[in-house]
């Protein structure tokens, strides 16, 4: 709890707007996004309204991305705090999976009230009961964010690139990811391929129990998890192996 609230005092400290950016930082996303993909490139939202349709992926996204730069920095940042005390190494990054759920929270609050407006008053589109699904989805993107994080954390130790890398890196994978667009966007043959991406089936099975646009496709959720998990056992092991001697080379 403490390293969740020093996560989150830290993050404003001696800014004027505060956590006000939580709000202001997907808002002009999305507008950014609306303007370039949907009324120049003009991709298709699958009949969906293009700000709630970006404004649905953006705010999963900046939770995923957040979460995934800041974990991946959690040796090299917090090296002065680890070679004074020991604790278990592995609540640095869990702490910051939480306190990256507070801004999380606060964005999807306002995507709640987005859809509630296009839904009662525009009758734009159409949740429906998969909404149920939503926290284990999110608790799914959150676990792979965290599983990636932790695993380029125990890495940087030895390849300090990879701090280089993961920026523009989780760039290049929104855009593999169908953030600013839809499955049904690409080649038919290639829908398959780009499912076996974990964040996809996700992303995809939001926007149907939120929007009514999507698939909701469980075998590829499927595939998603047990890749998630994966992930997971992988990056614990590298963590747990690196913490023991990482001050030697930190």
């Amino acid at each position: 709890m403490l390293l969740v609230r020093r996560d989150f005092v830290a993050q404003y400290k001696q800014t004027i707007l505060g956590p006000a950016w939580h709000l202001i930082q997907p808002i002009f996303t999305t507008l950014v996004f609306t303007l370039v993909f949907g009324h120049i490139a003009k991709i298709s939202t699958e009949g969906v309204p293009p700000f709630l349709f970006y404004m649905a992926g953006t705010t999963v996204w900046a939770y995923f991305s957040n979460v995934l730069a800041t974990t991946a920095n959690t040796f090299i940042g917090n090296a002065g705090i680890f070679g004074k005390v020991y604790f278990p190494r592995i609540v640095m990054p869990v702490a910051t999976l939480f306190s990256r759920m507070i801004s999380f929270a606060t964005q999807t609050a306002l995507f709640l009230v987005l859809v509630a407006w296009y839904w009662l008053a525009e009758g734009a589109i159409t949740p429906n009961i998969a909404v149920l699904l939503a926290p284990v989805l999110i608790l799914m993107m959150a676990v792979f964010s965290l599983a990636l994080g932790i695993i380029v954390s125990a890495l940087t130790i030895r390849y300090r690139d990879l701090a280089v890398v993961v920026g523009f890196g989780v760039q290049l994978y929104m855009y593999m990811s169908p953030i600013v667009y839809p499955i049904s966007a690409l080649p038919e043959k290639w829908q398959p391929l780009a499912m076996l991406n974990p964040v996809a089936p996700i992303l995809e099975g939001l926007r149907y129990a939120f929007l009514g646009s999507g698939q909701l496709n469980f075998m590829a959720l499927g595939v998603s998890a047990l890749t998630i998990l994966v992930a997971l056992l992988i990056g614990i092991f590298l963590f747990n192996r690196v913490e023991r001697t990482f001050m030697d080379t930190v």
